[in-house]
């Protein structure tokens, strides 16, 4: 078996590496859809959900950084391989999950591009869509990790943060020619969680409107589009010093992240009515009526071009992530040793091709489901529900090691001592565990039919996900780690 190849990973790539694999633009409409009261969404995922994250994986990036092996080898540092192997099996099944959702929006994007809108919720179209493409990129993934660094920085500074900025600049514009914010100015027919009624007339609402859980269920969601921080910790050992450099990338990743979201969901709200905001299309919907509104019409299939190539990137950054944590775990005799098995560039082909199996599966949705956006949200709320309990372990993992291993060394520290280990990986656990019970239940927003139905879904599937990795682990053979594999060990970085 071929071992890993050595690449080295500066930390602008490992930074953009990691922003490009939480931001996708494709979540702007979803934060947008809840006008003025996205902002009470994004900050409780900033302070609740994000900074925590980002500080927890930054102090086991700097005490593990050159060891590998990601989250698994966090939590089994803590709690055993069990629990590690667990843990990175819920990263990268949540992974596998994700993707036809992203690529159904790669798929709307590259449905103005050829000009048929209408083919965005064309559950074939975006059905087939999903399946070619996360196959083309999968081939493109063989090549490792050093041309997968390379890729996924351009395609996310081209396809990513360029749109982003195109649409602040258009919004800013917007506002300055007098044209009404669209947040500001919402009609009786919009949803009760975004407006009041007062004299007849409709006004905006500045906090959301609870009345249920299924009220704020959108909140899981927003809260998985700030998830990824720690995804390409399997790759810290790949940088010339990554104790130091990790931890500072991590800092940068987690600015770009929270800029592009917050700037780019209120330019969103500014020009898309919240009537006309769809999961899938919204963002391409708003690039339309913003260059029609200045006659430049012929603008919006470019545009359009590059939101799905930045989306296909975000794909190829994530397939590279979670997938080589879990080889680490084949190689350590935690899965069956075939597969363990790797190309001439060290990359791990038998998990990519079951990943893929998985993946051509999960996109058959599309073609059974009557409304893509339903489909596309319920395949996100199983991905969110499989990928929080990952982040449990992970913050309990944290408060464990500060007493199981006081005196390991740590770049970097979460400030505070214990007493702040246990506020910040605490907020963050709770925060967290919230989200996963709001996750069960349907969103108002969307008309998902019956909502015993869609809590059986979705709770039927992170029932059989989790329960996978801990029956693997009874089955367990000692077998599976024969002298023929090799354990993964890092290898000294090119000066």
């Amino acid at each position: 078996m071929a071992l890993a190849k050595k690449a080295v990973v500066s930390t602008f790539s490992m930074a953009m590496m990691t922003a490009a694999a939480v931001v996708s633009l494709r979540g702007l409409p979803m934060m947008a859809k809840e006008q003025l009261t996205l902002f009470i969404f994004i900050a409780f995922a900033t302070l609740i959900f994000l900074i925590p994250a980002a500080l927890v994986s930054a102090e086991f990036g700097g005490a593990f950084g050159e060891k590998g092996g990601g989250v698994y080898t966090w939590v089994k540092e803590a709690f055993g391989a069990r629990w590690g192997f667990v843990a990175i099996w819920l990263q990268w099944i949540q992974n596998v999950v994700w993707y036809p959702t992203v690529l159904a929006f790669s798929a709307a994007a590259i449905a103005y591009v050829v000009g048929k809108p209408d083919l965005a919720n064309n559950g074939f179209y975006v059905g087939a869509f999903c399946i070619a493409v996360y196959w083309a990129a999968t081939w493109v993934s063989l090549r490792g990790v050093d041309a997968i660094a390379k890729v996924t920085s351009w395609t996310f500074l081209i396809g990513t943060v360029l749109p982003g900025v195109i649409i602040m600049i258009l919004a800013g514009i917007w506002i300055f020619q007098g044209n009404p914010i669209a947040m500001l100015h919402p009609i009786a027919t919009d949803s009760a969680s975004v407006m009041s009624m007062a004299g007849g007339h409709a006004h905006p609402r500045y906090f959301p409107s609870i009345t249920g859980l299924g009220d704020i269920a959108f909140l899981a969601g927003i809260i998985l589009l700030f998830a990824g921080v720690e995804v390409h910790a399997v790759h810290a050992n790949e940088m010339t010093a990554p104790k130091r450099q990790f931890p500072f990338a991590i800092l940068i990743a987690s600015v770009v992240i929270i800029l592009l979201f917050t700037l780019g969901s209120f330019a969103v709200a500014t020009v898309l009515p919240n009537q006309d905001i769809n999961l899938q299309e919204g963002l391409m919907k708003a690039f339309q009526q913003i260059f029609d509104k200045f006659g430049m019409g012929w603008a919006t299939p470019v545009v359009c071009l590059l939101l799905a190539f930045g989306g296909i990137g975000g794909v190829m950054s994530w397939i590279s992530g979670p997938s080589r944590g879990l080889l680490w775990t084949a190689q350590e005799g935690e899965i069956p040793p075939f597969l363990a098995k790797t190309n001439d560039h060290g990359v791990q082909i038998s998990i990519l091709i079951v990943q893929g199996v998985i993946v051509t599966a999960l996109s058959l949705t599309y073609f059974v489901m009557k409304d893509v956006s339903v489909a596309f949200f319920l395949l996100s709320a199983m991905t969110i529900t499989l990928y929080l309990i990952m982040y449990m372990l992970m913050y309990a993992a944290a408060i464990r090691l500060r007493y199981s291993q006081p005196d390991l060394k740590r770049s970097y520290r979460v400030p505070g001592g214990s007493v702040g280990m246990w506020i910040i990986a605490g907020v963050g656990f709770a925060g967290v565990l919230f989200a996963f019970v709001v996750g069960f239940f349907p969103p108002s927003q969307l008309p998902v039919g019956s909502p015993a139905l869609y809590f059986g879904l979705v709770a039927g599937g992170t029932v059989l996900f989790t329960a996978i990795p801990l029956l693997i682990t009874v089955l367990k053979r000692a077998s599976w780690r024969p002298a023929a594999i090799p354990v993964l060990v890092p290898v000294a970085p090119v000066a």
